[in-house]
């Protein structure tokens, strides 16, 4: 794989776990105000988009596997970083979804 192209796939997994984290800070922002229709509809945009960065990383660890050379530069580390971080902050969303509800007596 070129450079050109594995710039793109990291730009692709940056861009959509970026719109995803953007989700989850919006469905964090509803729960905190008891809008939790809201917050669960973003939650799903968060997801939605996960499932878009997760299919450019499926796709070049498939390329891996048979036998693509693929060079590692910093932007796919970056990416993949961004990837992890956001999937760990939807889970975090998700454990205080709860608490969020007690809180506003649902």
């Amino acid at each position: 794989m070129d450079n050109e192209t594995s710039q793109l796939v990291a730009f692709n997994i940056i861009s959509f776990s970026g719109m995803a984290r953007a989700f989850v800070h919006e469905a964090m922002d509803a729960m905190r105000e008891g809008d939790f229709e809201l917050a669960a509809t973003k939650m799903q945009e968060a997801e939605d988009q996960l499932v878009e960065a997760h299919k450019s990383q499926t796709d070049l660890l498939h390329q891996f596997a048979n036998g693509v050379e693929i060079e590692i530069q910093i932007i796919m580390v970056h990416a993949q970083d961004h990837l992890m971080t956001t999937m760990t902050l939807k889970e975090v969303a998700e454990e205080l979804k709860p608490i969020y509800q007690k809180l506003h007596g649902c």
